[in-house]
């Protein structure tokens, strides 16, 4: 189930998968994320002290499954000194904007990026420190990331993985604007169960408030009505506008407030 948090993806229908379709979601969704390359409602600040808590090596492997503009990775490289990061999503768009911010911050010789699937990525060695932050879905939710980390994360390593949750009971209003149901989200309970039923110990949890998921929003849609505006003659402009506008309409009157994201640091054992 996909997290919803990059709700552009709702706003396609499901028979329009051409290659022309997907590059479209993908510029529009790489542009919602202009002022807030971090696609999850967590600030720079507590995205430094969740890699802290990691504890990692200086010289770290690190993996981020789903990784947008490597945000998170790029981070861990400038707080691991002697590290090296992997980043693999499907979006060019997001990739060239994470080559050239590597580049910009002088990270780009430490970091590998692979357009493909996360699904089908496929390593030889194991990683010290594995990232997958509102990408869960990539894997069929929050259990199915559990499943997969099970291939790449060291037996001493750390499981990094960002997830939604139902901060209060879901209503109708909520449940229609994320095209949602009751059961595809747990409380923050049942997600610490379900990572402890298989083997997964939550060391660290940063759980996301008001200020961070109103920043993120308002930024996610800000950043399409601004390019909008500013583009009036692109052949995407309307539809950054329409999207933007349904986007905020659905959280504003439907789960503000309603639905929770948390970042859990987790080791086996």
């Amino acid at each position: 189930m996909q997290t919803r948090l990059d709700r552009l993806w709702t706003y396609t229908p499901v028979a329009a998968r051409c290659l022309t379709c997907l590059m479209d979601r993908q510029l529009l969704s790489s542009i919602a994320h202009t002022h807030h390359p971090i696609a999850a409602p967590i600030s720079e600040v507590n995205v430094n002290r969740l890699l802290h808590r990691t504890n990692r090596d200086p010289a770290a492997r690190v993996l981020d499954l789903g990784c947008g503009e490597c945000a998170w990775a790029l981070q861990a490289l400038a707080h691991f000194p002697s590290a090296h990061a992997d980043g693999v999503d499907v979006s060019r768009y997001a990739l060239g904007r994470a080559r050239a911010a590597a580049a910009e911050r002088g990270l780009a010789d430490r970091l590998t990026l692979h357009e493909r699937d996360a699904r089908e990525f496929v390593s030889d060695r194991a990683y010290d420190l594995v990232l997958c932050v509102g990408s869960t879905h990539a894997f069929g939710g929050f259990a199915g990331t559990l499943e997969m980390a099970d291939r790449y994360v060291r037996s001493d390593g750390v499981l990094l993985i960002g997830e939604s949750f139902w901060q209060v009971p879901p209503t109708r209003a909520a449940l229609t604007a994320l095209n949602a149901n009751e059961q595809d989200y747990t409380d923050l309970a049942g997600l610490i169960d379900l990572a402890e039923k298989v083997g997964w110990s939550p060391e660290y949890a940063h759980v996301s408030d008001a200020a961070e998921w109103d920043d993120y929003e308002w930024s996610w849609t800000g950043s399409l009505t601004s390019w909008a505006l500013d583009n009036p003659g692109h052949r995407h402009s309307a539809k950054a506008l329409a999207v933007a506008r349904e986007h905020r309409d659905g959280w504003l009157r439907g789960y503000r407030g309603v639905l929770g994201f948390v970042t859990l640091v987790l080791r086996r054992g």
